[in-house]
């Protein structure tokens, strides 16, 4: 039997893909493997690297050292330490990033997480926990999923790094961060989260890994690290499969 399994997967990968014929995660254009990228999507997609702010992860034009922070961040240093993104949030990655969020499109979660590994890298090797910023259940019901619990769980698997997947709570349903303010986001989410009553004695002196799809003014990643350090949380860093950009690359 051990023998017939690689076998037996590459029957049935030949059979999906024949009926569910591969594409671009980008632009629907056929492609050799689910969940990958075209050559035009793969050029236009901007992928983030050092060097960066050592907190927030907004890229440099520069080399700055090592653990140097944008002005953004020596102005008002964010609750958690360290965020990075795989890419760019732009017109480039836009539609692959609202089609997994809101059409279904769980078949990116491999490509997608194998694009976060990379940044995700250090700050999983420090994280005792990964935990997603969770949905208000009445959204959860509706969308059927958590993008962010499917990134978690799939980011820990084969780790040594524990996936809490229910580890936060969205005590109440907020409106879109879209469209917002800097001002106006950190208002709709102030307060919103909490840590799940039985696992805040776990929480002590340990640290977390929190994951989203997508970082823009860090007001819903910030709430959320407040919320895991009010209970005892060492440190709290950040990945998300993009970040928006104003300036800097």
């Amino acid at each position: 039997m051990t023998r017939l399994r690689p076998i037996l997967k590459s029957v049935i990968r030949g059979a999906v893909d024949h009926l569910w014929p591969p594409v671009c995660a980008g632009c629907d254009v056929p492609v050799q493997g689910m969940g990958g990228l075209c050559p035009d999507c793969w050029d236009a997609v901007t992928f983030l690297s050092a060097p960066q702010c050592y907190a927030c992860g907004v890229p440099f034009p520069f080399d700055a050292g090592e653990k140097a922070l944008c002005a953004e961040c020596m102005r008002a240093r964010p609750p958690y330490e360290r965020a990075r993104a795989a890419f760019v949030y732009d017109d480039a990655s836009r539609g692959m990033i609202l089609a997994f969020k809101h059409a279904d499109r769980t078949d990116l979660v491999p490509a997608l997480v194998n694009w976060m590994k990379r940044p995700a890298a250090v700050l999983l090797a420090d994280a005792d926990f990964v935990c997603p910023v969770p949905l208000h259940w009445s959204r959860l019901l509706s969308r059927r999923y958590n993008q962010s619990a499917l990134l978690s769980n799939a980011l820990a698997s084969g780790g040594q790094v524990r996936s809490v997947p229910d580890l936060l709570i969205r005590k109440r349903r907020t409106g879109t961060q879209g469209g917002k303010s800097r001002a106006a986001r950190r208002r709709n989410v102030q307060g919103v989260f909490r840590v799940r009553p039985r696992y805040v004695s776990m929480l002590r002196d340990k640290r977390v890994l929190l994951v989203d799809d997508v970082m823009t003014t860090g007001a819903t990643v910030e709430a959320c690290a407040r919320a895991l350090l009010r209970v005892g949380a060492q440190g709290v860093d950040v990945i998300t499969i993009a970040r928006a950009v104003t300036s800097g690359l």
